[in-house]
């Protein structure tokens, strides 16, 4: 399945947030300084607020999730939405229910907001597309096509550390083929005007290079994060491959792992990031994940606050 709908309205305003390809900077930035405004407002979420009270949010999870699916759901209560979690295992899905008549029969319980998670690209442009009401379709991760709100947290959190993208190179490593958080990471960092954007992964895991015309693709580790201001580490997508892509785990490590020696390969103070789970020992040493560079428990938290700015901007705009 491919989006087939826009996501912006007539007056340029979010509609749907199904992918950050093409999404116009001043959106972007405009979502960033949502979250960071209502971070301070909610004071980190010890204040609740009201701004989507009488909201319903309806959370379809088609696969396993942790932080996304806690942090939707933390965002739509501290705004003051009601959310219902889908139950997937024990819906009529598994009885034969076709996925739209599963949509509709929950738009007719006047459902304001889906997320959706799906293994197959582009379902929930797919949903957006053929909605009967004005609800509103939030991408929470679509087979490998795109995560947005996992690139506008990632740029969220490097913003707070790093405000001046014009003068930051960055190194995404890992299994770029199969990484939605790569591609929403991408046009993110693009629209935001990022100096030097490099992808690395091992050549059975790097991506088409027509794909990423603005990309420096490499397959060497140690030249991919030399001098590199940010290095963000990405999951080996083992769910997607259809066949073993590498030798082992250890060997993984060894060549594409990021440990305290391959760091300092990197500028001084370069920090660094995963979107999660991290498999430590495979795409990054603990030391590495725990020490002083790593932004990764800023991301999460910073998970929370996006969302909360994307359900906002959304939903106000059928206020």
């Amino acid at each position: 399945m491919k989006p087939s709908t826009s996501q912006l309205d007539a007056n340029g305003r979010l509609r749907h947030l199904l992918t950050l390809d093409g999404l116009p900077q001043a959106t972007i930035l405009a979502l960033l300084d949502r979250a960071e405004a209502l971070r301070a407002q909610s004071r980190g979420g010890t204040v609740p607020l009201n701004l989507l009270r009488g909201r319903t949010v309806m959370n379809l999870f088609f696969e396993p999730s942790t932080r996304t699916r806690t942090s939707f759901d933390l965002a739509a209560q501290r705004l003051g939405a009601q959310v219902i979690n889908f139950d997937i295992a024990h819906s009529s899905t598994v009885k034969g229910e076709s996925l739209l008549d599963t949509v509709h029969t929950l738009e007719a319980m006047h459902a304001d907001a889906f997320v959706v998670r799906h293994k197959e690209s582009g379902t929930p442009g797919f949903i957006a597309a053929n909605l009967r009401s004005g609800a509103a379709v939030l991408n929470a991760g679509d087979g490998s096509h795109a995560h947005p709100t996992q690139g506008l947290l990632d740029a969220l959190t490097l913003r707070q550390y790093r405000p001046d993208f014009s003068a930051l190179r960055i190194a995404i490593c890992g299994d770029i083929r199969h990484s939605r958080v790569a591609r929403s990471d991408v046009h993110a960092f693009c629209a935001l005007g990022v100096r030097e954007l490099r992808l690395c992964a091992p050549p059975e895991l790097a991506p088409d290079a027509a794909e990423f015309p603005q990309c420096r693709i490499l397959n060497d580790f140690d030249q991919a994060i030399a001098g590199v201001d940010v290095a963000i580490m990405l999951r080996l997508q083992k769910e997607r491959m259809q066949a073993a892509a590498i030798p082992s785990e250890a060997e993984y490590f060894h060549r594409y792992g990021l440990s305290t020696q391959r760091l300092a390969r990197a500028a001084p103070e370069c920090l660094v990031m995963h979107p999660g789970p991290i498999n430590r020992g495979v795409e990054i040493a603990s030391d590495v994940a725990d020490g002083p560079q790593s932004l990764i428990l800023e991301q999460v938290a910073n998970g929370v606050n996006l969302r909360m700015a994307v359900l906002a901007e959304l939903l106000a705009a059928k206020a």
